[in-house]
């Protein structure tokens, strides 16, 4: 520990891992460390609620981080983190400042780049995507489809089913009518990821609203059009919106894998380091998704609350999968045991978990409804369970989202920001 009073705790990221940790550290380790929150912007983005944009006009909601965190008495600068060196532990700044730490958590989020020339991208980080332009375009194709495409490797589909229900609403009630919607995706089914029973529920939700889904199928992008695989047939629509391609943060001075993610523990530990965390969509972790996120910086944050000398018991991150997926005025609540063992399970439209967020986390959900801690995350009624096991070395080995591999497989550049 350092010779200061208190030892000191950097958190690198302001988003739903890092707000997380800050909570957590708050609730479990009051007043033993100096907490500082690094990031480059000064607002917190709730991410998940972005796919609504497109069709209310209204933005995601927002909150500054500053005043946030200084009612739970962590600090917070404002700047970009370009460097870690841990040798010295130090984080660099983008400034050129460097900060000393005892012990540090890496909550940076993943990279997004296009996954296609010849698609729009629907980022999660914000919206300028044109619904009605989309459908005017498919409309006056000769295909008259909307295509919406999962991209091969590591990413997190819910939104684009989001954005296909969400699609079929404003051609029900506005038109152009007679535009077919189709998902692609290398899944084995819709939303395969949260089990059998949610998957069947999706797929008959979106049989009713009339949207083809096309799994198992990989979509590559060669001589500027889109092609199918297997079967190497032209994708024809009017229209494609995909979800972007997904690459670590690549930090420097920590250790990555091939494509820049941060291997990790199951205490979060990073590889070979001693003193450092990571949490989130950054780390080598499979399923790139915020409540994810939020049980990783949990786990990360009693394994330091310990080291720091509160009484809590460290838990290794075992991680539950909690989706809510938006089908318009409803939304179809999904629950999932990755590690398995939890028997069987599914979807439902009454709660799962509470407070009802769009995310589950234990420190975070309370915080943004403004309503008590609830650490168990119970609903009034118990969900079900789904058996399904993840490899035990996931976080050496990350899980492609479908059986079939990307026919145009080439490493892409990382995108800084």
């Amino acid at each position: 520990m350092s010779t200061a009073e208190k030892p000191s705790v950097l958190i690198v990221g302001g988003g739903i891992a890092g707000m997380e940790a800050a909570l957590a550290l708050s609730e479990l380790a009051p007043g033993l460390a100096d907490v500082t929150l690094i990031a480059p912007e000064p607002e917190f983005h709730y991410k998940p609620m972005v796919v609504g944009e497109p069709f209310t006009n209204e933005p995601a909601e927002r909150r500054e981080l500053e005043p946030a965190l200084r009612e739970i008495e962590t600090g917070f600068i404002e700047e970009a983190v370009v460097a870690v060196h841990t040798g010295e532990q130090t984080v660099e700044l983008a400034d050129g400042r460097r900060l000393d730490y005892d012990m540090l958590l890496v909550a940076l989020g993943g990279r997004a780049r296009p996954a296609f020339e010849s698609a729009e991208t629907f980022w999660a980080g914000r919206s300028d995507l044109s619904i009605d332009e989309q459908l005017k375009s498919a409309a006056d194709h000769p295909s008259r489809t909307l295509a919406f495409v999962v991209p091969p490797g590591c990413t997190w589909p819910l939104p684009l089913y989001e954005l296909a229900l969400m699609t079929r609403r404003r051609v029900e009630k506005d038109g152009p009518y007679g535009v077919l919607l189709r998902i692609l995706t290398p899944e084995d089914g819709p939303l395969a990821i949260f089990g059998e029973p949610a998957s069947h529920a999706v797929s008959d939700l979106l049989r009713a609203r009339a949207i083809q889904v096309d799994p198992m199928t990989s979509i590559a992008d060669e001589d500027g059009r889109l092609v199918i695989h297997p079967g190497g047939e032209p994708l024809e629509a009017g229209a494609v919106i995909a979800l972007p391609e997904i690459t670590g943060p690549a930090l420097d001075g920590l250790p990555v894998d091939e494509r820049g993610f941060i291997p990790v523990d199951l205490n979060l530990r990073v590889a070979g380091e001693e003193d450092v965390y990571a949490a989130g969509d950054g780390t080598t972790f499979p399923v790139k998704q915020g409540g994810l996120a939020t049980q990783q910086a949990d786990a990360a944050a009693e394994h330091i609350a310990s080291r720091l000398g509160a009484d809590v018991e460290p838990h290794d991150f075992d991680p539950v999968l909690r989706g809510q997926l938006i089908t318009g005025p409803d939304s179809l609540n999904m629950e999932h045991a990755l590690a398995g063992g939890h028997g069987e399970g599914g979807a439902s439209l009454d709660y799962l978990w509470w407070p009802p967020g769009k995310v589950a986390g234990r420190y975070l959900a309370p915080w943004l409804a403004g309503t008590p801690l609830d650490l168990d995350l119970e609903p009034p009624s118990l969900p079900l369970d789904v058996e399904v096991s993840l490899p035990q070395e996931w976080h050496w080995t990350p899980m492609a989202m479908g059986s079939h591999p990307n026919p145009a497989d080439s490493e892409p550049e990382s995108e800084s920001g």
